[in-house]
């Protein structure tokens, strides 16, 4: 499996940006699909963008226009440029890795959409 370390947290205002980063353990990076969850209190935890290996990516009904998911393979990093943040948006996000053998989960960082 491999270790993840989110960053980029924090407390923005309605309508500012944010953009998280995922730092990726080991040399496999560029074989991973590598998506961003959130999880807000008291709800399930939820995929909000996803970037296969070979660069396609999927997003959350609720995010399409505003979120971009982007991977670096030299850096080992993926990352969530996260604009027109609303309120809702607030959350622990979460990064994962995944294979067809194992799947493995960041720590998380708390994003705080609040005025």
């Amino acid at each position: 499996q491999v270790q993840l370390v989110e960053s980029g947290g924090g407390l923005v205002q309605p309508g500012g940006s944010l953009r998280l980063s995922c730092a990726a353990s080991g040399s496999m990076f560029g074989g991973y699909a590598m998506s961003w969850y959130r999880q807000a209190p008291g709800k399930q935890r939820e995929l909000v963008a996803g970037i296969t290996s070979g660069g396609a990516t999927n997003y959350a009904d609720s995010v399409k226009g505003r979120f971009a998911i982007s991977r670096d393979s030299s850096k080992n990093t993926v990352y969530l440029q996260m604009n027109s943040l609303k309120p809702e948006d607030t959350a622990v996000y979460y990064c994962n890795a995944k294979t067809s053998f194992w799947s493995s989960w960041g720590q998380g960082t708390q994003v705080t959409v609040s005025s």
